[in-house]
């Protein structure tokens, strides 16, 4: 037969109080805030790009491998779950087509030194220069 121990519930009560201090909240949240800032800077530094699946929110989650075939630059974006995209890089201002697939890229500029390209439910921010009249 089990017996109620009242001080390891006081004890216990007390813990869980603790968490709940606002006080504990708050540094938590700036220790969070600070290591999330880490890691999206190693991350770039690591040569990651910004990405998503379906509506998520981008982030620098993905890797770019380039090749060199007889169409010209290849570029390869993988997802962390190991899931990748071809992407051919053009020399007529578009950017940017599928390499391979029946899907093609869609490809916008959100800002001067950037382009957003689509494909299936990849999407993906990449450095780009953007040409006068693109």
């Amino acid at each position: 037969m089990r017996t109620f121990d009242r001080s390891r519930a006081a004890g216990a009560f007390l813990l869980l109080s603790a968490c709940s201090d606002p006080a504990t909240q708050t540094a938590d949240t700036n220790v969070l805030a600070q290591v999330e800032a880490e890691q999206a800077k190693t991350a770039e530094d690591a040569g990651n790009i910004l990405c998503a699946r379906g509506q998520g929110a981008l982030q620098r989650s993905c890797t770019v491998e380039q090749a060199q075939d007889d169409r010209g630059l290849i570029l390869t974006l993988r997802h962390a779950d190991g899931g990748f995209h071809r992407l051919l890089v053009t020399r007529d201002g578009r950017g940017v087509v599928a390499a391979d697939g029946a899907e093609p890229a869609r490809v916008t500029i959100p800002d001067a030194g950037s382009i957003d390209v689509a494909i299936g439910d990849g999407r993906y921010r990449l450095p780009a220069t953007i040409k006068g009249g693109a």
